[in-house]
Order: structure tokens, then sequence, then C-alpha cells
């Protein structure tokens, strides 16, 4: 699927290739887009504040209709501050579109996809979330770098504070992966309703 110019959703190749994924074959569905006002939203949702911008189609969703099921933000660069919104934003737009038993599990693993792309590049993250008329919320974090993320290979990370993230995004996504882009890659992870 051709969305902007830019392929959403390209082959998959495995750790060997230049790209990776888990779980069950992807395809399913459109990629997350955006559509509808533009707006800013803060750590609290309020307009105007914080580093964040969304976008989303207001309303109920209606059975089927994946657009008023998207949520698009863009966090600015180092604006750890802009990670709670995302969260928030999340959980209301879950909360919306009938599905908040996902919330919990959606935002944990959102904020460590947002906080990676923005503590280890020089740029912001896109995060792009749909939820799929079969209730499958499908999330993607795009950043500014092609390097590949990797788990801690020091054998004392057993004892650090950080470096969990994908430990975390592999243990409670129903599928996950990383897709590199000209300009940059798009980790990205599946959840299904329980």
């Amino acid at each position: 699927m051709v969305m902007d110019g830019q392929p959403r959703f390209p082959r998959q190749r495995t750790s060997s290739g230049n790209a990776y994924r888990s779980g069950p074959a992807q395809g399913q569905g459109g990629g997350p887009g955006s559509s509808g006002p533009t707006g800013t939203a803060g750590a609290t949702g309020a307009t105007g504040a914080a580093g964040v911008t969304g976008t989303a189609v207001p309303g109920a969703s209606a059975p089927g209709c994946a657009l008023h099921r998207r949520l698009h933000l863009t966090v600015d660069p180092a604006d750890l501050v802009g990670v709670g919104a995302v969260r928030q934003r999340l959980r209301s737009a879950l909360s919306r579109w009938g599905v908040p038993e996902l919330s919990d599990t959606a935002e944990l693993l959102s904020s460590e996809l947002v906080t990676n792309a923005l503590l280890h590049t020089a740029k912001g993250a896109v995060f792009d979330a749909v939820l799929g008329s079969d209730h499958r919320l499908r999330i993607e974090v795009q950043d500014g770098t092609s390097r590949l993320p990797g788990r801690r290979r020091d054998p004392q990370a057993e004892y650090a504070t950080s470096g969990r993230g994908l430990l975390l995004v592999e243990a409670l996504a129903d599928s996950w992966g990383v897709q590199l882009r000209g300009d940059g890659k798009v980790t990205w992870f599946e959840l299904a309703l329980p």
C-alpha cells in the first residue's frame, strides 16, 4: 500500500535482511495515515502545549470505517515530556474507538518505542495508530535513523535500569517488527482484542 508517496507496509524480511518482524504474516488492512483537522496536545491533552502535534478524525467510530479509528502524532526531537501526551491521546482514542481494554498495553509499548526514537536519534518521532475493522490495533513509530534497534549484549544488563523496551514489546505484542525506509525506519507492533 502506498500513502503520501511512501510504501507503508513493504515486504517483510528476517533479521538477516535489512528489516525484521515477528508474529503472523502482515498485510491485513491499511497503514496508519492521517486526515482531518490538526491540533496540538500537551501532557494534559490541552491544545497548544508541548511539542506534540496530532491529527485525528473526530466523532464516534463507524463500524467497518477505519477513517474514524486513526491517530497521527508527531513528537519534537528530545521532547521526552511529549511521550506523556502520546499516551494520553492514545488512551483517549482507544476509549472513543470502543477498545479501552487495549489501553494499558498499547500505552506501555508506545511509550517504549517513542522514547527509544527520541533518545537514540537526533530527530523527533512520528506516531501512527490505526484500529482495523477486525479490532486489531497497529501502532507505528517512525524515526530518522536506519540503525536497527537491538537488545543489550552486556552481561551486566540484567541489573541496568534501562534497555528493556524491546523485551517488553516482544513479550506483550501479538506481533512486531521494524521496516527500513528511505528516511529512517518504522518500528511497529500489533495488539488484538483478548
